[in-house]
């Protein structure tokens, strides 16, 4: 369990931390905290138990309007806005020291046009375009900037670059555009979410999980790991994996994503993004040993 990680969103959630961290846990992924007082506890907590900082960008809250960085934009001026952003909360994190960063990729999100999003969240109409305003070349050309800056930066500054998934459109998955960057620029990174997968392969139907698991896993740093259970009348989000969840019942097949990464990537980092509070301290930690076994055996219980 030395690889697992699990989250702290919003500040240094104390109850959060004695009911979900365990001893030997890599550590600690943080995000949008409201006070510099958080900050300060997590390198507290982080000096006293040994464990690792993940920063899931950005880490201060209310530095911009959104959250995430929109470094794709069409505008050049909202694309070195985004950089500046990123620069200037990279100079704060010098201090905290995190082994990665994580930034939501691409941004602005490239809907497919053919695909109804109404299920999938944007907190604001600047967040996604349509790919038929946005052309591969684009896509192409600004990914290879954007990577450039991010290499430079990560040596600057000390830490790994890694982009997380949101939801794709066949620029992804039907092309080697982006495969061809991650091996031009080997210090980054991928995250790869398995609810945020599952929930596009419901809502569209030119997507599936698996196949972009197992092209991308071996370009992983960290994946971010929790079930949805998607039916006809409701979905349920962050709930955590355990392996009675059956995908005939709507849930994700868990175990045969961790099967693919354990295959193409047997050291990534797994940081639990649910919500422990959806179960008992015993199913909790039945998770966590579902998942070790899951990581550790090509066939588990």
């Amino acid at each position: 369990m030395k690889r697992f990680l699990i989250g702290q969103y919003g500040s240094f959630d104390e109850q959060k931390m004695e009911r979900d961290f365990r001893d030997g846990f890599y550590g600690i992924e943080a995000c949008l905290f409201e006070n510099e007082s958080d900050t300060q506890k997590l390198l507290s907590a982080s000096r006293a138990r040994g464990f690792r900082i993940g920063v899931h960008f950005p880490l201060r809250a209310g530095k911009s309007l959104l959250r995430d960085a929109l470094f794709l934009d069409a505008d050049k001026h909202v694309r070195d806005e985004a950089l500046r952003l990123i620069r200037d909360e990279l100079d704060y994190l010098r201090n905290v020291r995190p082994d990665y960063v994580l930034f939501h990729y691409p941004k602005p999100v490239i809907l497919d046009d053919r695909v109804n999003w109404d299920k999938w969240h944007f907190s604001d109409r600047t967040e996604y375009v349509y790919d038929s305003d946005y052309s591969l070349e684009m896509f192409a050309e600004r990914s290879d900037q954007l990577f450039a800056w991010l290499s430079a930066a990560s040596r600057d500054y000390g830490f790994t670059p890694v982009l997380e998934f949101d939801a794709l459109n066949s620029y992804i998955y039907e092309h080697d555009v982006l495969e061809a960057l991650l091996k031009k620029y080997p210090d980054i990174r991928l995250c790869l979410d398995t609810g945020r997968l599952f929930l596009q392969q419901n809502v569209d139907p030119f997507f599936q999980a698996l196949p972009i698991i197992r092209k991308y896993a071996k370009y992983a740093e960290v994946i971010h790991l929790w079930n949805l259970q998607y039916t006809k009348s409701s979905v349920r989000l962050r709930y955590p994996v355990l392996p009675e969840q059956r995908p005939e019942d709507g849930w994700a097949p868990i175990g045969d994503y961790l099967a693919v990464i354990r295959e193409e990537n047997p050291q990534v980092k797994i940081q639990f993004e649910h919500r422990s509070d959806l179960v008992s301290r015993e199913d909790l930690q039945r998770c966590y040993e579902w998942v070790d076994e899951c990581l550790r055996s090509t066939h588990p219980s």
